[in-house]
C-alpha cells in the first residue's frame, strides 16, 4: 500500500479506539494491531520515515488494503487484538501469539463452599468467571479486599457433607488469622458461605450501592469510635470500589456463542456487519456489501446475509443478536432463489418457516452485554457507510490540481470548454530594431515547451505592436488551420485593448471568431480585456486562475526577450566582425568575449590580439580597420 493510497484512504478512518490489520492481496492477515486513535496510529505507518523499522517498510509494501473494527474502550481494544492474533498467527505479529493470556478473570469456583481466586483461563466446569481485567494490580486488589471483607476460604479441600461430619479436617492458620471462617469444621454454615457469595457476586458485577453503604457505615463507626486508621482504612476501601470498572464488552464469557448482525443501507448498497463471538470472545468480523434491487426491503437485505455470512465463516452459534425482528427461511430453503423471485415469495417463504427449527434463537437485545455487542456492530457497520460514501465522492469528484485550476479558469473566464490548450504572445523590440514574437503553449496548466514558437516579425517596419501581433497570430493559425493541427480552447494577448483588438482581425480574417476564447492581460492592473468590451474584469489576485495566466504571460516574456536578444546579438557580430574577409562567427565571438566591444578590439595592441586569435587574423582585422 502506497502513501498516494493511504492519503485517499486516510478521511475515512474514524479516531475511535480499535483493531487494525493489514491485509494482503490474497486476502491473508499480515498484522492485527491496536490502538486507541485508529485514524492517528494508522498514520504513523505511512509518510516520511527516517528511522521506520525495515519490518515495518516491508508489512506496508506488501499490504493491498487495510481493515479496522472500532470498539468501545482502548482496553477492549488489546481484547480484541489478543483473540486474532491468537486465532489468525498473523506473520508479522510477534506478542501474544503464545498461549499466555494478557487478560485476567475472577473465578467464583463451582464446588461447595466456592473459593474466589485469579486466573488467566476460563475452564467450562460451571464455574462463574468475571472480567476480563488488564490491570493486574487492581485486580489483586479487588480479590484482596473481597478476602479481607468477606473471609473466605483457600484451601482446595473437598468439602463435602460426608468430609465434614467424618472430622477429616481441622481449622488452619488461615483461621487463626481471622481470613477463613472455618466451613471445613461446620464453624460457617453453607447458607450464610453462600450469602457472601452472592454479594460479592453483586460487587463484580457493578451492583456496589449495597457494599458501598456497608463501607461508609463501616467507616463512620470508627471515626466516631476515634479509631481514625482504621477509619482511614475502610476510605481507602470505599475508593477503591469507586474507581472500580465493570466487565468489558468484547470478551465476556457470560454470552458464550453467538453471531451479531447490524445493518445499514443508503439508495444503492446495503452493508451488514457480522461479528461472530465464539465463548465470550469475538473472533472474526466482515461487513458485507449487497447490491438493491427496487423490490428489497431491509429485513429481506437482512434475512439474506445472515444465511450467506454464516455459511461463509461457519456460523453455528445457537443465537443471533439482531437491531429488529426478522423470520429465517428454512435451512433448506434455496436463499438465492428467494432473493431473485422477489418480496412476494420472499415473505411467504417467511411465513411457512419456524426460526425454532433450525435450532437458532433470534434476539433483539434493549439492555446489557448483547446490547453492547450489538451497538459495537451497527457503529462497525456505519462507518462502514460513511467510508464507502466517501470512497465514492473521491472517485466521482476526484480532481488532480490542474484539473481544478483550469476548471475554476473556465468559470472566472465564462468558457464553454475547459482550457486544455492555452497559447499567449507577447512582442519583443528594442526602439524598434529586431522586432520579434513568442508564443509559448499550455497543455493541462502546465508549459508544453516543445510546443513554443518564436517569430521574426517580417512586414512591419519600426515599433508597432499592434501590426507585429497582427501578424504573427495570423500567421500563427493559418498554420494550425492548414496543419489540421486543432486550436486551442484559449488566447493570451500580452497587452490592453489594442494588442487584442489587433489580434481579433487575424482571426476573423481566419474566421475564428467566436471559436476560440481570447482575453488580454494588462501589465499595471492585471486587468483582464474581452474583446468588444471596454470595461475591464477583474479577477481575486488570490485565484489560482488568474495565477495560471500571469504564468502564462510571464512565460511568453522571458521567452520573447530570450529570443530577441539572441537575434540583437547574431546581428551585431554579422555587421561588424563577421563582414571580415576571413574572420567567422565563431572567431568574432572569441574577441568579442575576451574584449567586451568592437571599440576595445580597434583599440588593442597587435600583441594582445595574437594572443587570442593568432598573427593571421590580426593582420586581416588591421588591414579592414585601416581602410574603414
Amino acid at each position: 500500500m502506497t502513501n498516494e493510497q493511504f492519503k485517499e484512504f486516510s478521511p475515512t478512518i474514524p479516531t475511535d479506539p480499535g483493531i487494525y490489520k493489514f491485509v494482503d492481496k490474497e486476502g491473508g492477515i499480515l498484522y492485527v494491531g491496536k490502538a486507541k486513535n485508529l485514524r492517528n496510529r494508522l498514520s504513523s505507518y505511512f509518510g516520511e520515515k527516517k528511522y521506520q523499522l525495515a519490518k515495518t517498510k516491508v508489512l506496508v509494501r506488501n499490504a493491498h488494503h487495510i481493515e479496522f473494527t472500532i470498539v468501545e474502550t482502548e482496553q477492549d481494544a488489546l481484547m480484541l487484538e489478543n483473540t486474532l492474533i491468537k486465532k489468525h498467527q498473523p506473520r508479522y505479529n510477534v506478542m501474544l501469539k503464545d498461549e499466555k493470556s494478557p487478560l485476567i478473570y475472577i473465578c467464583i469456583k463451582a464446588e461447595r463452599f466456592p473459593r474466589v481466586f485469579l486466573t488467566r483461563k476460563t475452564i467450562k466446569d460451571g464455574s462463574t468467571y468475571f472480567g476480563p481485567y488488564l490491570q493486574k494490580f487492581r485486580v489483586e486488589q479487588i480479590a484482596e479486599l473481597i478476602r479481607k471483607l468477606f473471609q473466605l476460604r483457600t484451601c482446595t479441600f473437598q468439602l463435602s457433607v460426608e468430609n465434614i461430619e467424618k472430622g477429616k479436617f481441622k481449622p488452619c492458620l488461615e483461621y487463626h488469622i481471622k481470613n477463613c471462617a472455618a466451613p471445613c469444621v461446620n464453624f460457617e454454615t453453607e447458607e450464610a458461605y453462600n450469602r457472601k457469595i452472592e454479594q460479592i457476586k453483586n460487587i463484580l458485577k457493578g451492583n456496589l450501592s449495597t457494599v458501598k453503604n456497608h463501607l461508609k457505615a463501616e467507616m463512620q463507626e470508627a471515626a466516631e469510635g476515634m479509631r481514625f486508621e482504621l477509619a482511614q482504612q475502610w476510605k481507602e476501601k470505599l475508593a477503591l470500589f469507586e474507581d472500580y470498572q465493570g466487565k468489558s464488552t468484547v470478551v465476556n464469557p457470560a454470552i458464550k456463542d453467538v453471531d451479531v448482525f447490524a445493518i445499514a443501507d443508503d439508495e444503492k448498497e446495503a452493508f451488514v456487519n457480522y461479528l461472530k463471538v465464539v465463548n465470550g470472545a469475538i473472533i472474526n468480523t466482515y461487513t458485507l456489501t449487497l447490491t438493491k434491487n427496487l423490490d428489497e426491503d431491509r429485513e429481506m437485505l437482512l434475512v439474506y446475509a445472515i444465511q450467506r455470512l454464516r455459511e461463509r465463516f461457519g456460523g453455528t452459534a445457537p443465537e443471533i443478536l439482531v437491531p429488529f425482528e426478522v423470520r429465517l427461511p428454512n435451512e433448506e430453503e434455496d436463499v438465492e432463489r428467494l432473493r431473485k423471485a422477489g418480496q412476494e415469495a420472499f415473505e411467504q417463504a417467511l411465513e411457512e418457516s419456524d426460526t425454532q427449527k433450525n435450532g437458532i434463537t433470534i434476539t433483539i437485545p434493549k439492555i446489557g452485554d448483547k446490547k453492547k455487542l450489538l451497538d459495537l456492530s451497527e457503529k462497525n457497520v456505519q462507518y462502514h457507510l460513511l467510508q464507502k460514501r466517501k470512497q465514492a465522492m473521491n472517485a466521482t469528484g476526484r480532481q488532480t490540481s490542474a484539473e481544478r485550476i483550469l476548471r475554476t479558469l473556465q468559470a472566472d473566464l465564462h468558457m464553454e470548454a475547459v482550457p486544455l490548450w492555452i497559447e499567449c504572445f507577447d512582442n519583443s523590440n528594442l526602439q524598434g530594431t529586431n522586432p520579434v514574437s513568442s508564443c509559448v503553449v499550455f497543455k493541462n496548466a502546465k508549459p508544453s515547451k516543445k510546443d513554443y514558437r518564436h517569430f521574426n516579425v517580417k512586414t512591419v517596419e519600426g515599433p508597432n505592436d499592434f501590426a507585429s501581433m497582427e501578424e504573427v497570430v495570423f500567421r500563427r493559425y493559418k498554420r494550425l488551420i492548414e496543419e489540421d493541427a486543432g486550436l486551442p480552447q484559449l488566447i493570451i494577448i500580452d497587452g490592453g485593448k489594442g494588442q487584442l483588438s489587433a489580434a481579433m482581425k487575424s482571426l476573423k480574417e481566419l474566421k475564428l471568431e467566436g471559436k476560440i476564447t481570447v482575453i488580454g492581460i494588462a501589465k499595471r492592473l492585471e486587468e483582464i480585456y474581452f474583446p468588444d468590451d471596454p470595461v475591464p474584469a477583474h479577477i481575486n489576485k488570490k485565484s489560482e486562475s488568474l495565477k495560471l495566466i500571469q504564468q502564462a504571460r510571464d512565460e511568453a516574456h522571458r521567452f520573447g526577450i530570450t529570443f530577441h536578444r539572441n537575434k540583437r546579438s547574431k546581428a551585431l557580430l554579422k555587421t561588424e566582425l563577421t563582414e571580415i574577409p576571413g574572420i567567422g562567427a565563431k572567431t568574432a565571438e572569441k574577441l568579442l568575449t575576451h574584449f567586451g566591444s568592437i571599440a576595445r578590439i580597434k583599440e588593442a595592441k597587435k600583441e594582445a590580439l595574437e594572443e587570442v586569435v593568432g598573427h593571421a587574423v590580426v593582420e586581416k582585422l588591421r588591414t579592414y580597420f585601416n581602410e574603414q
